[in-house]
């Protein structure tokens, strides 16, 4: 929207010419996010605690969690909207991806906003079934994969980009790329949730992905750069950066309020809505095996899982102490503190061996 109008003001004032910068309105999109969340954070934590949507603790997990029994949960809902005031300030509001974007999110979160409700406020521990969930987030992913299919020309995106290795790319289709699409935004919709269980555990790993990530929506989307380093030029996906910082700095505001000991929680309304968000930019700037490996966290989280569900319901037996795998090591005797900052310093390393993919090839 600020685009717009500095657009009609340079012509008398020439200093609004900035707006131009796509890296200018991401630096101010990252400051606008954070301090939405610094200043309406305790205004939030007030109204959620006055509406007694207090996190429920699972009780044969880790002792010295239900002490956090009662903290106010759905917190994401304060994220989601520093980040779409952000982006709707800052942003492009021409550029196709700020939009799609914005509904991936926003309609994700209000998956992950009615199944916190019926935990919190229902008392139903279990929240929304499984298969309403997969129905949702399945019609979010298949939307986003018709919708790049439609505006985006199909040969940019019907192969899947090999990183580390020079113009190599593997055809997949337009069914491929639907399925992969699926997979990547619920797969990483599903593992962020997986990973939000210790305070500040998967905010600030959102922080480091989505920043990686911007690198690439910028590169992506300035032709010089983009055929310099071997990337597919995909037009208007440089405007993906502003998204990717407002991000960054809503997360980064909310880890204040989050961070040991929590004053709130982020809940389903976030996790889901910012894992479907990253997923989605991955896609678009067609860095999925990246994403893989910059939010190797978050597949360590959502294997973790899965192999123990698999491993309890053939053998009998657990593989983890406990899953997701963060449990695992708090039972194992690391403080709660310790299992945090050590997860987000993996996450930094992978995050920095998948930027490094843009010159090594």
């Amino acid at each position: 929207m600020l685009l717009w109008i500095a657009d009609f003001l340079q012509h008398w004032v020439s200093g609004f010419r900035i707006f131009q910068y796509t890296t200018f309105r991401a630096i101010m999109a990252t400051l606008t996010s954070l301090a939405f969340c610094l200043l309406f954070g305790p205004w939030t934590i007030r109204k959620l605690t006055e509406l007694k949507v207090g996190q429920a603790v699972r009780t044969d997990g880790p002792q010295t969690h239900l002490i956090k029994t009662g903290t106010p949960t759905m917190g994401g809902s304060l994220i989601l909207t520093a980040i779409t005031v952000s982006v709707l300030l800052w942003g492009n509001l021409a550029n196709r991806f700020i939009w799609l974007l914005l509904i991936v999110m926003l309609s994700t979160g209000i998956l992950g906003f009615y199944d916190d409700w019926r935990k919190v406020v229902y008392k139903d521990p279990n929240g929304i079934s499984a298969r309403f969930k997969m129905i949702w987030q399945s019609v979010v992913a298949i939307g986003t994969a018709l919708f790049l299919l439609y505006f985006t020309p199909i040969s940019s995106l019907t192969g899947l980009i090999i990183p580390f290795v020079k113009d190599t790319q593997l055809a997949i289709g337009g069914l491929g790329f639907c399925l992969m699409t699926y997979f990547v935004v619920v797969g990483t919709s599903n593992a962020v949730n997986l990973t939000d269980g210790l305070d500040g555990l998967a905010a600030f790993p959102v922080v480091l992905v989505a920043f990686g990530l911007s690198i690439f929506a910028y590169v992506s989307g300035h032709a010089t750069f983009a055929n310099y380093l071997h990337l597919p030029y995909i037009q208007g996906a440089n405007e993906v950066l502003i998204f990717c910082m407002a991000m960054c700095g809503a997360c980064l505001g909310f880890l204040w309020w989050n961070a040991y000991p929590a004053q709130v929680f982020m809940g389903d309304v976030g996790a889901l809505a910012l894992g479907a968000a990253l997923g989605t930019v991955a896609v678009i700037v067609r860095q999925e095996i990246v994403l893989g490996i910059m939010g190797g966290l978050f597949v360590a989280e959502a294997i973790s899982v899965m192999l123990q569900v698999g491993s309890y319901k053939t053998r009998k037996k657990r593989i983890f102490r406990m899953a997701p795998l963060h449990h695992h090591y708090e039972l194992g005797g690391w403080k709660e503190t310790q299992v945090v900052v050590r997860f987000w310093i993996i996450t930094l390393i992978l995050v920095l061996i998948g930027l490094s993919s843009l010159k090594i090839r």
